[in-house]
């Protein structure tokens, strides 16, 4: 196997580095002369800004910017979206019953002795399936359209711009991509809720599907979708940026070593903490919407801005600490697992963002 560095990334800061080799008559490998001319320029092209990190040809099993890697990358964003937001439907079905009835399920813990009492043990696992799929559609659409648009808008801002502006980057690239994520999500939350707030309505999407559609219509399943990017467009956006920028931070202030000199163990160990600590800011700043979609979605003929003035500053809130604790652990695991998943197919992963040598020049950081 051969072993060559990349001295030049490509104009797009999020690019990984690119290998040009050409074998010698003699079977070995050998820089072309474009790349010759560079190599004595790869100490300081080692460090641009958002570019990855000079990494073994061997590691990477595609390019960055590929069609397979946008393909993988929304794989990854199936298994971590889908079986994430499955295996927490219990606390999910709680909280949203404290929302849409919060006299008989006060707490989180009464909550919980009320739905056991109720329904038993298989109460909890109530709306399991429209979750899965939703999420999992969701979840291809958050992450692969996010690296699509990351690259997009990384190549009209240009290298300089992409490091200085790198924060409004993240947060349009997540705001584009949960758009579409959230028209995909739509329907299968709006079961869910039926489902789960609803006793008597439905116990299964086969039958709950039926009965939205007879009784109201394709608007059935798309009467959420305002108050769903209400709320998910802004915990998307708090979810990539301020993960983005919280790895960033640890890797910069608290991790005692560069990422490059860390392992892929130790690597995953600090996107789960930065998923976490995400996932706290995430589940703030999307609560109040998180509410009215409840309500929005149990009661027939409601508007969105009818149901946020009945619920008021107080009532919006409701539920907000078992939302912390889902949301907290929900986004910490769905990162490692999303990164768990580039490790595994080798795919590019930049590591975080330093100033390209031309803007140090420009600002006369280095001779």
């Amino acid at each position: 196997m051969f072993s060559s560095l990349a001295p030049l990334a490509r104009l797009n800061p999020f690019h990984a580095p690119q290998l040009q080799l050409q074998r010698e008559d003699g079977g070995g490998l050998r820089r072309r002369p474009a790349e010759e001319a560079a190599a004595a320029q790869a100490p300081q092209c080692a460090r641009k800004g958002l570019a990855a990190a000079s990494v073994d040809a061997e590691d990477y099993s595609c390019a960055y910017g590929s069609g397979r890697f946008f393909l993988l990358c929304g794989f990854g964003g199936i298994i971590s979206c889908g079986t994430t937001h499955t295996a927490l439907v219990p606390l999910d079905l709680v909280k949203c019953r404290i929302q849409v009835d919060p006299q008989k399920y006060k707490s989180i813990f009464t909550g919980f002795s009320v739905t056991l009492k109720e329904d038993g043990v298989r109460g909890l696992a109530k709306g399991w399936a429209p979750t899965f799929i939703g999420y999992s559609m969701q979840g291809l659409c958050k992450f692969g359209f996010y690296e699509i648009f990351k690259v997009f808008y990384g190549n009209l801002l240009g290298e300089e711009n992409s490091y200085l502006w790198r924060t409004s980057l993240y947060l349009a690239a997540s705001a584009s991509a949960e758009f579409f994520a959230d028209i995909a999500l739509a329907p299968m939350e709006a079961a869910k809720v039926r489902i789960q707030t609803q006793p008597g309505y439905a116990n299964t999407l086969r039958q709950a599907l039926p009965r939205m559609f007879a009784e109201e219509g394709v608007w059935a399943f798309y009467k959420g979708v305002a108050p769903l990017w209400m709320r998910q467009i802004p915990y998307t956006m708090m979810k990539f940026a301020c993960f983005e920028r919280t790895v960033e931070a640890l890797y910069k202030y608290v991790v005692p070593k560069p990422r490059s000199e860390c392992s892929k163990a130790e690597q995953l160990v600090v996107t789960f903490v930065a998923g976490y600590i995400a996932g706290v800011f995430c589940a703030i700043v999307s609560h109040p919407a998180d509410s009215v979609v409840s309500v929005l979605n149990k009661e027939k003929g409601s508007s969105a801005l009818e149901v946020l003035k009945r619920l008021g500053i107080k009532g919006v809130w409701k539920g907000l600490f078992a939302r912390i604790i889902m949301i907290g652990t929900l986004t910490a695991l769905q990162w490692f697992i999303y990164d768990s998943v580039k490790v595994y197919f080798r795919l590019p992963r930049p590591p975080p963002p330093e100033m390209p040598e031309s803007l140090k020049k420009k600002l006369g950081l280095t001779e």
